[in-house]
């Protein structure tokens, strides 16, 4: 009997095995080959299995001879297909990238390639996220950039409410600020460029740190930020905004963009109205009054040859009052009579055309005309001017995808001229004249290399050649580095964050003391980023930065003769900025989680005592974990730390954190947002004592903190 049960036993087990298959498969990516880590093959809701380095995976334990394999992948179209059990070999899944995902195409580079495609590093802020951002704050992109790694936005004047943009370290007149590839800002404008530019019409943000004046001439030492506007499409885009913010700001932005067939036309109109504000009720203003005005129509004719005429205006009307609360509000006595007035009118035209020849070839021609004039009047001094600059650009692309030249000639005038005749007259011309020559090749499927060459011509600087390098490395569908290195330059002019601070009082003219020489650097950039997923509903990535920045010749104020003159003069040593930026991206089904650290080591060399350049926070790390349901809303919780800071004088602040909540809830045609900026109210009056001195004349204390403390805004958003 015991026998006949084993016997029996024995066939029913090897029934079983015999009715066991494995499935093997090995997963690459359709167009490079390579092999997919982190796929996942499915054959019924428990049983799959996930590929390995090498593409490869297997299912066990199978007991049907034919199943369906679903194969999905991040960033890839999911496969499906019915396989019949067992196999004779290994099955090869090619996966093709998922074409319905946005990619994000980078114009900063002159190129048309995506941002993984180029070997330069660029941090794009996209529709998404600026939608975002906006909702947090709508009058301006001040806050959109404050939140990105490595990029510290410095509040100047609690008059004024100026904030210079400082990238990896370095000072706001080092970085470029551009608009759909011009450089229509900086300059007498200063920290008001970035308090003037709202965020609603804006497509897409790019930003590339480093030395990178052979992109667009002089300027970009520290990097550059290209802003870049929605275009016409067939689909009316129309989306109407009002915002209100408990610091009694209102904010009405509207945006209108269709095309009509040969003719495309744009709208965006902003207004917005601050009151002044006084949280810690110290009598002066904390957030000046502001009064401005936004319209930027563009008309795109679309020809029948494929060219394309873009013609934009942009015009900015604007006037600021800060200082003591009883003379903004008009009741000033004899002793409450200090204000700081800025208005400031800023017109623009920009003209663009593309015209596509055979074998994708391209010609390109640019051209824009800035107008600025701004107004600085307190109780006892004033300062007014006017600046012109002009921008001309001409280019010619030709060659392959895969080998690609971009040459071109361009020119660049500035010009300011200061109004008062009594004056120290601190006018100033720049004229530059460039030439360049860029090349993008595709080695092989895993390097790519970006060159370039630019050699500018100033008359009173003579020529300035600047190259640039940037070197693309694909170690498989993971892992991918970038190396990159420039030179970078910036003629001498009045406009520095010191002399801003100053509102340019007692600044001698630019050459009082001798010849000023152009300030010049050299900088590089080593990032290594690694991604995957694990299954369907996890995903994870890393990107690691380092970077240094040599600066020489940097343009410095000193006492002059007087205890109320200054004078610029160039520092004998040099100004050093090195550091690293991580940032990490977890997301899980409809959460999200980003986590970033940046530390930045800049150091005046040019002092006897090399010392952190001040206001400028060795550590800042931030964290922002998001729900999001798609067309339906979402929930953000942010928390943002500033280390410690050196001031003028030596000495150190104290760290502190800033805490946010929003919330958005999604209709149809109808949003709603509710935002608690800051809602921990951390102020830098609650982390020192900050003695303004006196009413008649307010000592300017330095400012390395929020002053506005807690802010809520709310807001709808009409999408028609």
């Amino acid at each position: 009997m015991k026998q006949f049960a084993c016997v029996v036993l024995g066939l029913l087990w090897s029934v079983s095995t015999y009715a066991q298959h494995t499935f093997k498969a090995q997963i690459i990516d359709a167009e490079s080959g390579e092999p997919l880590l982190g796929a996942t093959a499915k054959i019924s809701p428990t049983q799959g299995a996930v590929s390995d380095a090498e593409g490869n995976l297997e299912i066990t334990n199978i007991l049907s001879e034919e199943i369906t394999v679903e194969v999905s992948f991040v960033g890839y179209e999911e496969w499906s297909q019915v396989i019949s059990l067992p196999q004779t070999k290994r099955l090869t899944i090619a996966l093709e990238h998922d074409e319905h995902l946005e990619e994000v195409i980078i114009t900063a580079t002159r190129s048309t390639r995506t941002i993984d495609d180029l070997p330069t590093r660029v941090e794009a802020i996209t529709s998404e996220e600026l939608d975002e951002k906006s909702m947090m704050r709508s009058a301006n992109i001040a806050m959109l950039l404050r939140e990105s790694t490595g990029i510290q936005m410095q509040q100047t004047s609690a008059s004024s409410g100026n904030q210079s943009i400082r990238i990896q370290g370095l000072d706001g007149r080092y970085t470029q600020l551009l608009k759909d590839g011009f450089p229509i800002f900086g300059g007498f404008a200063g920290g008001l460029s970035i308090m003037q530019i709202p965020p609603l019409d804006l497509r897409q943000v790019e930003v590339i740190k480093g030395s990178n004046s052979t992109l667009y001439g002089g300027g970009a030492i520290a990097g550059l930020v290209n802003l870049v506007t929605h275009t016409p499409e067939e689909k009316r885009r129309l989306r109407l905004m009002v915002d209100q913010t408990t610091a009694r700001g209102t904010t009405l932005n509207g945006f209108y963009a269709q095309r009509f067939g040969a003719v495309g036309v744009s709208l965006f109109a902003s207004a917005n109205r601050q009151q002044a504000y006084d949280p810690n009720e110290d009598s002066f203003s904390d957030l000046p009054q502001i009064r401005s005005l936004t319209v930027n129509p563009s008309l795109f004719f679309y020809l029948k040859d494929n060219s394309l005429i873009r013609v934009t205006l942009n015009g900015t009307v604007e006037n600021r009052r800060g200082g003591d609360m009883n003379q903004i509000s008009e009741r000033p006595n004899g002793v409450h009579t200090f204000v700081e007035e800025n208005a400031t009118d800023r017109f623009n035209y920009q003209l663009s055309y593309q015209k596509p020849f055979a074998n994708g070839m391209q010609l390109n021609v640019r051209h824009s005309l800035t107008y600025f004039d701004r107004g600085i009047t307190t109780t006892d001094f004033s300062f007014q001017g006017e600046q012109y600059s002009t921008f001309s650009e001409a280019n010619f692309q030709f060659g392959k995808e895969s080998f690609r030249w971009t040459v071109g000639v361009n020119g660049y005038t500035d010009t300011f001229n200061e109004f008062d005749v009594d004056s120290l007259r601190r006018d100033y011309t720049i004229n530059t004249l460039g030439v360049f020559a860029q090349n993008t090749w595709d080695i092989n499927p895993r390097w790519a290399l970006e060159s370039g060459l630019r050699v500018e011509y100033d008359p009173n600087y003579g020529e300035f050649i600047l190259p640039r390098v940037a070197l693309l490395s694909r170690i498989n569908e993971q892992w991918t580095a970038r190396l990159s290195g420039g030179a970078g330059y910036k003629q001498p002019t009045l406009f520095t964050e010191e002399a801003e601070n100053l509102i340019f009082r007692g600044i001698e003219p630019l050459f009082r003391n001798g010849f000023l020489a152009p300030e010049r650097s050299w900088g590089g950039n080593l990032d290594v980023n690694y991604q995957t997923a694990w299954g369907d509903d996890w995903t994870f990535s890393v990107n690691q930065l380092f970077f240094y920045t040599w600066l020489t010749k940097p343009l410095v104020l000193q006492p002059y003769g007087g205890a109320d003159s200054f004078v610029f003069v160039n520092a004998e040593g040099p100004l050093t900025s090195n550091g690293t930026e991580t940032n990490v991206k977890l997301t899980y089904k409809d959460f999200k989680l980003f986590a970033n650290y940046a530390f930045a080591n800049t150091l005046q060399r040019y002092r006897e005592v090399q010392l952190q350049s001040p206001l400028t926070p060795r550590h800042r790390m931030g964290s922002v974990l998001m729900w999001e349901a798609h067309g339906k809303g979402r929930i953000g919780l942010e928390a943002y730390y500033t280390g410690e800071q050196r001031l003028e004088d030596g000495t150190a602040t104290q760290p502190f954190w800033i805490v946010g909540l929003m919330a958005m809830r999604k209709w149809k045609f109808m949003s709603f947002y509710i935002n608690f900026e800051n809602f921990t109210d951390t102020r830098q009056h609650r982390l020192e004592a900050f003695d303004i001195n006196q009413h008649l004349q307010p000592h300017a204390a330095q400012i390395w903190a929020p002053l506005d403390g807690r802010i809520i805004n709310a807001g709808v958003i009409l999408d028609l």
